[in-house]
């Protein structure tokens, strides 16, 4: 790709880019969030087609210009989202030849499309039935299915867009093994990912990005974390947790024999949960997929399908919680961990997604007051360092950090009691991590109490004040920050299994 420039109204999002990367070698991209990454792919895949970007793209020393992507798979490029777009009522078949299926007398051949599948699954080492529903698969599954359906042509180029943000552990050892296979088979991947220790272990090379701009391309041997994060954010950042200490303040929030029944699947998913958060604290909650994270703090917030026992109490008080509206005027907040499905409002603008928790602070006697709405926001925009043109272009201009960036100003804009932060940095950068962790003691400072889900051990160690662990539904384990490390919060993840 050289000197490629797109620009969405006066903003310019890529200024010049220039990109190689040579066959069969896996390349990493890495930058903030708004540095250009998904955009540059957006452009490679013919998402953004030719005419619309200055700049010219070569495949095999031909110039390519796609005009959808279409044309672009055709030419052996295929791109893997963060947030993957299988149809999850259709077949593991379905999905892969979804728009290519195989044809016999004017009728699609299922005996063949279901012997390629199984073929097409075996080179990701999914072994499954090509006849089952994508949706009853777990997520792990979903990335391999989405990973074969890339490889079913004579594809040379993969674009992996954060592929690990939502894996277990396993399921990223998996993936990590697979790349390395499809390298020695001189497939080529571009792999886009905030975590830095993915990069290290199996990337060739990496280009860095900077406000949609090319910095250079380096050997990854030749660099270090240090070296690649001051690459990215153009500075030094000392700490990667600005962990202050914070004076604990009288009990605000307490959750007493707190079990939850998921009533589509029909099992206790939350067995007796007690717990206690300070104010001026930060609460983490560590654990394995699976543990009931998500299930315990999205029940408490009256978002999740099931039936609730026990008590909860904000300020002393006993409190009732039926629906996410009974516990934003109560004063608690919830930033979810699926960004795209329960976060943003896709079809919104970002000054609509920010005000849309907080509408009776500006609305007027019969309509909502557009000034007074736009004036708000702008100051949440300002002071989060949101990167856009304009509060009126849509949230899906912005890059995934910035996204939730605005989402943040939604709930801060509700000046909650409670803030609960599930996954908050997931596939964001580290300069945006650091500023968001910023944001954290800041509202530890001004007697919010936190609450904080990770899956990222170094994050639950840098920034909480306790840590809560979870196995299975329950609270397998409490620590104190002085008295966590890795190691103790595996074994209680675990179910104290480890001696």
């Amino acid at each position: 790709m050289v000197d490629i420039v797109k620009a969405f109204h006066s903003v310019k999002a890529l200024d010049g880019v220039s990109f190689k990367v040579n066959r069969g070698e896996i390349h990493a991209l890495v930058g903030e969030n708004g540095a250009g990454k998904s955009t540059l792919m957006k452009v490679l895949s013919g998402v953004y087609p030719f005419g619309t970007y200055q700049g010219q793209i070569y495949i095999n020393g031909i110039e390519q210009k796609f005009h959808n992507t279409k044309e672009a798979e055709n030419a052996g490029v295929n791109i893997i989202y963060q947030e993957l777009s299988l149809a999850r009522n259709l077949s593991v078949a379905e999905n892969l030849f979804i728009g290519n299926e195989l044809i016999k007398n004017f009728l699609i051949d299922w005996d063949e499309m279901y012997k390629s599948a199984k073929e097409l699954l075996e080179k990701v080492n999914l072994y499954i039935s090509p006849e089952t529903i994508v949706g009853k698969l777990g997520i792990g599954h979903q990335q391999l299915v989405e990973i074969a359906k890339a490889l079913r042509g004579s594809n040379s180029i993969l674009v992996l867009d954060e592929p690990t943000s939502a894996l277990a552990q396993s399921e990223v050892e998996n993936l990590m093994n697979l790349l390395m296979t499809l390298r020695e088979q001189g497939v080529t991947c571009i792999y886009i990912s905030h975590r830095l220790e993915e990069i290290f272990k199996i990337a060739d090379r990496l280009t860095v990005l900077r406000d949609g701009k090319t910095i250079g391309t380096y050997e990854v041997k030749n660099l270090n974390e240090e070296s690649v994060i001051n690459l990215m954010v153009g500075r030094n950042l000392t700490e990667r947790y600005p962990k202050k200490e914070h004076e604990r303040k009288e009990l605000i929030f307490e959750v007493r024999n707190f079990s939850v029944k998921d009533i589509n699947e029909n099992k206790e998913v939350i067995r007796d949960v007690n717990f206690k958060l300070y104010r001026g604290e930060i609460l983490g909650i560590a654990g394995l997929m699976g543990a009931g994270r998500t299930e315990l703090v999205n029940s408490i917030f009256g978002a999740f399908p099931g039936v609730k026992s026990g008590e909860i109490y904000l300020n002393g008080d006993k409190i009732e919680i039926a629906s996410p509206k009974d516990a934003i005027e109560k004063g608690i907040a919830l930033i979810t961990e699926d960004r795209k499905n329960f976060g943003i409002i896709a079809t919104a603008s970002i000054r609509e997604n920010m005000s849309i928790a907080s509408l009776g602070k500006i609305s007027g006697t019969l309509t909502l007051d557009e000034t007074d709405e736009r004036i708000l926001c702008n100051g949440f925009v300002k002071s989060l360092k949101i990167k856009l043109g304009s509060v009126e272009n849509k949230i899906t201009s912005l890059s995934g950090g910035n996204q939730q960036k605005v989402i943040l100003g939604r709930w801060l804009m509700t000046e909650p009691k409670v803030l609960i932060l599930d996954e908050p940095t997931r596939g964001i950068d580290v300069g945006a991590k650091f500023e968001i962790y910023n944001i954290m003691n800041e509202l530890i400072e001004q007697g919010v109490g936190i609450i904080m889900i990770s899956s990222e051990l170094p994050e639950i160690l840098g920034m909480s004040d306790r840590i809560l662990v979870m196995h299975d539904g329950r609270i397998s384990g409490e620590l104190l920050r002085e008295e966590a490390t890795q190691e103790r919060i595996m074994n209680y993840a675990m179910g104290g299994l480890m001696k």
